[in-house]
């Protein structure tokens, strides 16, 4: 029988050499970057047609092999070796469980910290003094709107103090005990606290209803009131200080029970179904911050200091005063001195014996001297003066009893009236 080789030698041969020629080629022939095939040997950087060729002949059984080996593994791992998988699947829930616990306390921690920090904010800006206290309970009733705190009369606390938080009051200590107090919320129909209108200036009284909303009772219709108004306290009742935000206006309401009154609803400035931390009014005295006080420190300091100098200065003053005695005029009368008493030289008001200031002395009144003789310049001074006899004379008539009334005294020196008739 005759060979495969034998019988298709001419053909094999064929197909040896152009094989090999075709092999010579692609070894010589270079695929460049733009996809152009190039002889040139000078053109380094294209890649030989071999190469691509064998890259092309390998490539797809590489990734078939590697393929199938992927698939093998995902297939062992993902579906046949699941010995552990469901272990590890209840510590991972267990972990994510913790991990969402923790996360919500610190969130709440978080805004704990942020209520608590502005708390303390306003603490310190408030004038009064105040006590902070966390709330623990409530009544668990309806009907009564109480909640209770963690400080009692261990910490200062008494009934009827005023408890708020920086949005507004909340209610009033009402029962307290030795670490712990129940507070009366301001929603209770028993209740209640004295308000004023913001804008209108109207009074009344702050209680809540039957369905806890608050409301304030006691006024007059008036078409003055419009929602939006604000609504703080009036310092009427003793227990809240004045100008604390109480609520805002919603809407008016007729009074059930008397025809011109009317009652108006409140929305109460703190959130009263939300309470974790209060103020506790502990004093109403007025409290400063540690700067204005000590500012007002140093400014009380400065004023002793002013008015001991003003002493120091007035008593310098006085000292001058009496080693200086020509300040002084020993003739003008004290002012204290009874009427015919004369002051005695170098005596002062209050008499002691020191020298008044200079701008206390009075000018002397000059006495007026009697005139020698008469000239015809003065006045009446064709009257001659009398003599010594006409003097005495008429002093003797003026020392009788006359139905006339006598003429009012003149000073010395003074011009005597003319009279109607002349002496030649």
């Amino acid at each position: 029988m005759e060979s495969f080789f034998t019988r298709y030698r001419n053909f094999l041969v064929l197909l040896a050499l152009l094989l090999a020629q075709i092999i010579g080629l692609a070894v010589q022939v270079r695929r460049t970057e733009a996809g152009r095939s190039t002889l040139d040997p000078r053109d380094a950087a294209g890649v030989r047609l071999i190469r691509l060729w064998a890259d092309a002949l390998v490539t797809p059984p590489e990734l078939l092999f590697h393929g199938s080996r992927q698939n093998a593994a995902n297939l062992w791992q993902n579906y046949l070796d699941l010995r552990h998988v469901s272990q590890q699947n209840q510590d991972l829930q267990k972990d994510i469980d913790r991990m969402r616990l923790e996360q919500a306390e610190l969130l709440e921690d978080a805004r704990e910290g942020t209520r608590l920090e502005a708390l303390m904010g306003f603490q310190q800006r408030y004038v009064y003094k105040t006590l902070a206290a966390q709330v623990i309970g409530s009544s668990g009733s309806d009907s009564s709107r109480v909640f209770y705190i963690d400080k009692g009369s261990a910490d200062g606390l008494t009934r009827d103090m005023a408890v708020m938080t920086p949005d507004g009051i909340v209610g009033k200590v009402r029962d307290v005990f030795p670490h712990t107090a129940q507070v009366l919320a301001i929603n209770d129909p028993t209740s209640g606290a004295g308000v004023i209108l913001e804008t209108t200036r109207i009074r009344g009284i702050l209680r809540g209803n039957a369905q806890g909303r608050l409301q304030v009772v006691g006024i007059l219709a008036d078409e003055r009131i419009r929602p939006g108004e604000k609504v703080l306290t009036a310092g009427g009742d003793l227990i809240f200080p004045r100008g604390l935000p109480a609520g805002v206006v919603q809407g008016v309401a007729p009074d059930p029970d008397r025809d011109s009154f009317i009652d108006v609803i409140v929305k109460p400035a703190a959130h009263l179904d939300q309470l974790d931390e209060v103020l506790v009014i502990t004093s109403t005295e007025p409290r400063f911050p540690a700067q204005q006080q000590q500012d007002m420190n140093t400014s009380e300091a400065l004023k002793g200091a002013a008015a001991e100098a003003i002493e120091e200065q007035e008593k310098a003053s006085q000292i001058m005063a009496e080693r200086l005695p020509g300040l002084t005029d020993p003739n003008a009368p004290a002012a204290n001195a009874k009427p015919g008493q004369t002051a005695l030289p170098g005596q002062n008001q209050a008499g002691q014996g020191q020298a008044a200031p200079a701008t206390a002395l009075v000018p002397p009144v000059p006495k007026l001297l009697p005139t020698m003789h008469s000239d015809r310049f003065t006045p009446a001074a064709d009257n001659p003066q009398p003599s010594d006899a006409q003097t005495s004379g008429s002093a003797v008539q003026r020392a009788k009893p006359a139905s006339k009334p006598q003429s009012k005294p003149r000073l010395p020196g003074a011009a005597q009236p003319a009279s109607s008739g002349r002496n030649p």
